[in-house]
């Protein structure tokens, strides 16, 4: 068996959203060795953005655009970038924190997690089947592939909105589905969606299953205040309806709530000593790109702090 290569950090950051960069730029600010490491290429969510506009400093920018700015920021500090890896094992809870890939063992005396939150899933019969056939999680990366066609977003919230109207660009129909009479979106994106000639919303409707052959052709709904069943004929589906956070490599090792977010306190600390987590993959009552940006820069100001009163001089 092959030796694996060691690598060692003062402070190695998982994920390269907004979080992960603000962490490494702080970090790296602070005089300590740094890394930051992805297992997809690096921006995050933001990156399938299409735009920003609550941005502070941009009145309107491109989520990838503004990516690109978050790592050529980090560049300028020297930070050591490995996007594209597969973890295979972590270990948090001793002195010394292990990030086991194929080829590299990376140890670290901190960790800042930002590994964010992926797209919760309708748990409805048919979707898992129709992924990548006509149920969606992109509306940026997929909505081309149904120019004049018709589609359903499900969700209330301003993800929801946003994507349902990013999708008449392509689409000749899109239905949103919700599950309450009113949205959960901001009033400035709900004026918005109002707007729109080509959305047409269905409330108080549940969906129950994706249907078709190939591809999606149909979603059935329930009726929440009859318990009627209806049908809409549809060649897409975009379940907009929350995230959930990426932990599974932390799981058992770490403080977290009932959804899976991990717990910290005001400084960004989690239940582990010298283990800190950022942005979409805590326990916060606000996910946005500038809120995620905020806690990668206490997250990285606390972990500092730490590495400065190690108790072991080397690692």
């Amino acid at each position: 068996m092959t030796n694996k290569q060691e690598l060692f950090f003062d402070v190695i950051i998982l994920g390269s959203g907004p979080a992960g960069f603000s962490a490494a730029i702080y970090a790296a600010r602070g005089n300590v060795k740094t890394a930051i490491l992805d297992i997809s290429m690096f921006g995050g969510q933001p990156s399938n953005y299409l735009e920003l506009e609550n941005y502070p400093g941009f009145s309107l920018i491109g989520g990838f655009e503004l990516m690109e700015k978050f790592e050529e920021h980090a560049d300028k500090f020297g930070v050591e970038k490995f996007p594209m890896v597969e973890i295979q094992n972590v270990k948090l809870t001793s002195e010394i924190k292990e990030i086991e890939t194929v080829d590299t063992i990376f140890k670290a005396k901190s960790i800042i997690i930002a590994t964010g939150a992926q797209a919760k899933k309708l748990g409805i019969k048919g979707e898992e089947e129709f992924k990548g056939r006509g149920v969606s999680y992109c509306a940026i990366c997929d909505g081309a592939f149904y120019k004049d066609k018709t589609v359903c977003v499900v969700g209330g919230g301003n993800a929801a909105l946003e994507e349902a109207m990013y999708l008449t660009k392509f689409a000749q129909k899109v239905y949103v589905i919700h599950r309450r009479d009113e949205f959960r979106a901001d009033k400035i994106v709900c004026e918005r969606a109002m707007k729109c000639e080509k959305l047409e919303f269905v409330l108080s409707h549940i969906p129950n299953e994706i249907q078709g052959n190939n591809t999606v052709e149909k979603i059935i709904l329930t009726d929440l205040k009859t318990n009627e069943t209806k049908e809409l004929n549809v060649d897409g589906v975009f379940p907009y309806i929350g995230f959930s956070p990426n932990v599974d490599d932390f799981n058992g090792q770490i403080k977290q709530n009932s959804q899976g977010f991990i717990e910290t306190n005001v400084c960004m600390q989690t239940s582990i000593e010298g283990v800190f987590a950022a942005g979409d993959v805590r326990n916060t009552p606000l996910r946005q790109v500038i809120t995620a940006a905020a806690d990668g820069a206490i997250a990285a100001c606390n972990a500092v702090k730490y590495i400065e009163t190690f108790t072991t001089v080397n690692v």
